[in-house]
């Protein structure tokens, strides 16, 4: 047992199925915590349109199209994540040994991105809530202010996509030192690992 466990083990070592792995959970997290953040603003949101939308038909009144804009706002935090996520795929399907070498880049830029992304989309949620009551309350009245304040949260995830695109390991930046080095990082963690297992 001992020996399969660190044949299996000693597999990560390789660049090509090795530590790459870190990479690509990085990439998913990016778009799954905007997803999450986006569907808890969108809920948010949407609660406070139902409700407004209930007092609306209540008091005889036509039902606001505009709740729908402020509802459906924080799906665009997903889809800058889509974007940092499918920046990082390619650099792991084009350039493995680069996925090897900012392991720890890679994890956290797909970190950093779901994280911001999830919390811009939340707080656009909340913003889009009281938006939605506010207008109910005042007949209509304060759409565009609302719109600047979501907007202003949205500005958050867009800084985080790009500024973290930027740290986005490139082709020509590789150094071989470091993939060397990390390979030698990842070969004496297997060995250690395989130590006390064994």
């Amino acid at each position: 047992m001992n020996g399969t466990m660190f044949s299996g083990m000693s597999m990560l070592a390789s660049a090509d199925m090795g530590w790459t792995f870190l990479s690509q959970i990085g990439a998913v997290l990016a778009l799954a915590l905007a997803a999450i953040g986006s569907a808890v603003g969108i809920g948010l949101a949407g609660q406070a349109a139902s409700g407004a939308w209930a007092k609306e038909a209540k008091s005889g009144q036509g039902l606001r199209f505009t709740y729908i804009i402020l509802l459906g706002l924080p799906l665009s935090q997903t889809l800058y994540a889509f974007i940092v996520m499918g920046n990082m795929g390619k650099v792991i399907r084009e350039t493995p040994e680069l996925a090897l070498a900012n392991v720890g880049l890679m994890l956290g830029i797909g970190l950093a991105v779901g994280i911001a992304e999830m919390f811009s989309a939340w707080m656009q949620g909340l913003i889009g809530a009281a938006g939605i009551r506010a207008i109910s309350d005042g007949e209509g009245k304060g759409f565009a202010f609302i719109i600047i304040a979501m907007g202003i949260v949205e500005t958050v995830g867009i800084f985080a996509m790009v500024f973290l695109l930027g740290m986005m390991p490139k082709a020509a930046e590789a150094a071989p030192e470091a993939v060397e080095e990390a390979t030698e990082v990842a070969s004496m963690i297997i060995s250690n690992v395989s130590a006390l297992v064994c």
